[in-house]
């Protein structure tokens, strides 16, 4: 990402895990119409451990993708993920977002994902995306907005966990609720044609996967994973908040359902 930020999720073994549990259980949803052409270049802008990666080299095997982060940590797990899927068209280098070091107008299409919230200037990082992105070229980013999530069983103690998270992140700079901002943000920096796609994920026990996938190991290992930062700020108690989790887990239950809302903006140069 950039060193204008603070990730408040943290950089725990079990939250890259959580980031490709959510990539893997969401990759139709929000990738199905994400492909490049052959040899176009196509930059992805903060890779992470490569959650998203793996899905981008694999829906565009002859397209070129260069994948910078800000953690060299980071970088590698996300080649090593790459290469031992057997892919060899990515190539992973270390950058800050607000300094890129490619000349203007080198890349073909930019793709952007989960990274604009955490910043402090997701403008600036657009404006300098867009300086990158070739006339004519194309940006896709996608990010989602805590505060569309609905469940069953309601819970106010759940919902307070959520808007913990939503307030720890605010007080870091970040905005979780970015997804709603996304037309908007985009105009403002300038793209040409932006088109803004609510993606839902409605989750009940017809669908396993997503309740394993995304209830449970997505958003709810999200939430948890604040759960020391929150008591610790005494936005809850430690018993108000073991409730408001539990109440999420009780919503993956048989007669539970859980709902959310991420945005993927196209748009051009």
């Amino acid at each position: 990402m950039t060193n204008n930020h603070e990730y408040v999720h943290g950089y725990s073994e079990r939250e890259n895990q959580r980031l490709i549990d959510q990539a893997t259980t969401l990759t139709e949803l929000l990738h199905n119409d994400t492909k490049y052409p052959p040899g176009t270049v196509v930059l992805e802008a903060g890779c992470g451990v490569g959650a998203q990666t793996i899905t981008l080299v694999k829906n565009s095997p002859k397209a070129n993708f260069i994948c910078v982060d800000i953690s060299e940590k980071s970088l590698k797990e996300a080649q090593c993920r790459v290469e031992s899927a057997g892919f060899c068209n990515a190539k992973f280098q270390k950058a800050d977002l607000f300094h890129l070091p490619f000349e203007d107008n080198f890349f073909d299409h930019i793709f952007v994902c989960f990274v604009l919230e955490h910043l402090k200037k997701p403008l600036d990082v657009l404006l300098s995306l867009k300086k990158k992105l070739k006339p004519g070229g194309s940006i896709t980013v996608i990010e989602g907005d805590h505060g569309s999530a609905y469940f069953y069983p309601d819970s106010r103690y759940a919902r307070q966990a959520i808007q913990c998270l939503i307030d720890l992140q605010a007080e870091k700079g970040g905005d979780s609720l970015i997804g709603r901002r996304m037309y908007p943000l985009m105009c403002e920096a300038g793209f040409n044609n932006v088109s803004v796609s609510p993606r839902m994920v409605y989750v009940d026990s017809s669908k396993p996967e997503y309740v394993e996938g995304f209830t449970k190991n997505t958003f709810t290992a999200m939430v948890e994973g604040v759960g020391e930062e929150a008591i610790g700020a005494e936005l809850m108690d430690t018993m108000e908040w073991e409730k408001g989790i539990s109440d999420l887990y009780r919503t993956a239950e048989k007669d539970g359902t859980f709902c959310y809302t991420f945005f993927k903006a196209v748009a051009y140069k």
